[in-house]
């Protein structure tokens, strides 16, 4: 199955330091955004070690099955990231989100801890395939606040889950049977705090109008336009975005 993709991160138009990291291999068909937070200049060391391990464990690890190693591989690096905040006081506390995806033969497997975001475009619809880890969302599942009032809340951004900061992490598992010519998308919440999912679907359909005819150049304008919209709406947070066609 072959695969067109293009990524990006961005600092944003707020913050200092971009604390966000992805990685992105067509060969691996390995595809991560990570999203840090916490500590002295933790989470930018949390994300960067997070895509490390990640990707690392996936190169050396046992591939036969999908989900096994996808869970492995979050458990591995949450003990390899808590190690490193508990060696240096400084990075004490620090975290990350994690989204990552990983093709096999027909399907895609996706494992997720945080609020960082997975999603489809298909037949010009946006699904999200992810949930996030998060005390909105925790509060959404229990009808206590719609997605508009959920907006609102001064703790929409505190996350009930991160890879990194307790000694275990829940993960959560995905599979998806992947069809010719899908879009798929990963991002921290830099992008979908600032773009709208119907900003975020048109975006997509706007600079790649025919899937089974776009290139790689497409995907790479669509990823800097979401970029581009998200620091215009203000840019709060760090933006980072990977687009995948799959052939």
């Amino acid at each position: 199955m072959p695969l067109l993709f293009a990524g990006n991160t961005d600092v944003g138009l707020k913050r200092s330091t971009n604390q966000d990291s992805i990685f992105m291999d067509g060969k691996l068909k390995y595809f991560v955004v990570a999203d840090g937070m916490g500590g002295h200049k933790g989470g930018d060391i949390a994300s960067q070690a997070a895509v490390k391990e990640l990707s690392e464990f996936l190169k050396n690890g046992d591939r036969s099955n999908p989900e096994e190693i996808l869970i492995k591989s979050l458990a591995h690096t949450n003990q390899a990231i808590l190690k490193k905040g508990n060696d240096n006081p400084l990075w004490k506390g620090m975290g990350t989100t994690v989204v990552e995806y990983y093709f096999k033969s027909s399907k895609l497997y996706i494992g997720n801890v945080g609020d960082s975001r997975g999603y489809l475009v298909n037949q010009k619809n946006l699904y999200q395939l992810t949930k996030d880890h998060s005390l909105i969302q925790e509060k959404m599942n229990f009808g206590m606040y719609t997605r508009e009032q959920a907006k609102k809340d001064p703790q929409k951004n505190v996350l009930s889950r991160t890879v990194g900061f307790d000694e275990e992490v829940e993960i959560d598992i995905y599979n998806y049977k992947v069809q010719k010519n899908d879009i798929f998308l990963l991002c921290s919440d830099g992008l979908y705090g600032m773009v709208s999912d119907a900003d975020i679907l048109f975006l997509i359909n706007k600079h790649i109008p025919a899937p089974a005819k776009a290139g790689k150049d497409e995907l790479a304008t669509a990823v800097n336009s979401l970029i581009t919209h998200a620091n215009s709406a203000g840019g709060e947070d760090n933006i980072s975005v990977i687009l995948i066609l799959t052939r």
